[in-house]
């Protein structure tokens, strides 16, 4: 690892000297609009700085943050955080082979992962191979997680708590598109390493999909190995936006050790549904995503290990200002609110009948300026109910957030 980032650093160095012997060397790709763009082009649809006519371009993104929260009046006080720095190297190695890696680094260098490395080999519109470290397409935040394309500071609740968000594995699968019209018909599906027993095995005491992505291992072996199956199809019209729908599922404990058989298979399932468009009159923006979870307890784990959850986000975005700002001639000034839901326990007590109530509600009004395309600078405001599963009263979490993501 510490070798790659040498490599990493050495390239980047090496852009910059030559950028200041001579700046026009440098060219910044632009992004396509001639297409009707949907989530899963994000990988590729994002500013990359080349030079001259060498076959390697970079890009990245930052983003970085303060906070002041407090949970029952009770509050750590002002936090300052640089919550992730993402650094893009792309190659065209041909006319029809490309190579695009991700390497970020959250929370300073407390993690550092490798989100997606991944060669494309395109034969038809229609039928495209990838492989690598590819990003499980699961929903629509999963593919389209950029810091510098959302409004909020935080990302939703349940690409972070119901699946495990920016979740990526080593792999391999087919992809196209087909355009018509005002139409674009699109799928992925993917064979990839998955998930392992931390789904219930965990500190958090639930079910918990995202402690899987403590398994560095699952960039080198699979841990039961069976393959994790993820697919997803989408349709796009110019004038109603885009519809997305997604699976995921595979066995996700080990059920057998050097012949010897452990335990049954045991299965997961997620589905997911998004959906995103522009109201043309007023150029309101709305994006939701909406998660279920469904999986295979073991008997002998107690009832706080939900085998079905719920939840999502609708996020509404709504430009209230358009004009030069400081001297930024396309600045946009937005109103902004996300509404939020989670659920990790979709059952009741066998006892009494009465429901798990393990949920959590969010309201995140906000603002934002974007004095240009690739960059946001962001005032939010967080307001969380949080329950447990004995339904007592909910602890609220409330304050104030703030700060920006820009691409460079």
């Amino acid at each position: 690892m510490k070798k790659s980032l040498l490599i990493v650093v050495a390239l980047v160095m090496c852009l910059t000297v030559t950028a200041q012997v001579d700046s026009t060397l440098f060219k910044r790709t632009q992004q396509d609009t001639s297409k009707l763009l949907l989530n899963m082009d994000a990988v590729y649809n994002r500013p990359f700085l080349s030079v001259s006519k060498l076959p390697v371009a970079v890009g990245g993104y930052v983003e970085a943050n303060w906070q002041h929260l407090g949970t029952d009046g009770v509050s750590e006080g002002h936090q300052f955080q640089m919550r992730r720095l993402t650094l893009f190297i792309a190659s065209s190695i041909s006319r029809r082979i490309k190579f695009l890696s991700e390497i970020e680094f959250e929370d300073g260098t407390k993690e550092i992962n490798i989100e997606f490395a991944s060669v494309d080999f395109e034969f038809h519109p229609l039928l495209n191979f990838r492989g690598g470290i590819v990003m499980n397409p699961i929903g629509a935040f999963n593919q389209n997680h950029d810091g510098p394309k959302w409004e909020f500071i935080d990302r939703p609740i349940s690409a972070t708590q119901l699946l495990p968000a920016t979740w990526s594995n080593v792999g391999f699968g087919l992809y196209g598109k087909l355009y018509k019209d005002n139409w674009v018909y699109a799928y992925e599906t993917y064979l990839t390493n998955g998930f392992d027993d931390q789904i219930i095995s965990n500190t958090e005491n639930k079910t918990f999909l995202p402690a899987s992505k403590l398994n560095k291992d699952r960039f080198e072996e699979s841990f039961n190995g069976v393959p994790l199956l993820t697919a997803k199809v989408a349709i796009r019209n110019k004038k109603i936006g885009e519809l997305g729908l997604s699976y995921m599922g595979g066995v996700y404990n080990k059920f057998q050790e050097d012949g010897l058989v452990l335990d049954e298979k045991r299965r997961h399932h997620s589905w997911a549904l998004d959906f995103n468009t522009v109201i043309s009159a007023t150029k309101t923006y709305f994006n939701t995503e909406w998660v279920f979870n469904k999986i295979n307890v073991p008997s002998t784990y107690g009832q706080q290990y939900g085998d079905k959850q719920m939840g999502g986000f609708l996020d509404v975005v709504q430009p209230i200002v358009r004009q030069n700002i400081f001297g930024f001639d396309r600045s946009v000034i937005n109103a902004v609110c996300r509404l939020e839901y989670v659920d990790w326990n979709l059952g009741e007590f066998d006892e009494t009948g009465e429901d798990i109530a393990e949920y959590i509600v969010a309201v995140v009004p906000g603002i934002s300026w974007r004095p240009n395309s690739q960059t946001v600078i962001r005032l939010n405001y967080r307001y969380n109910w949080q329950t447990d599963m004995l339904g007592n009263p909910a602890s609220k979490t409330a304050g104030f957030q703030f700060g920006f993501s820009t691409y460079f």
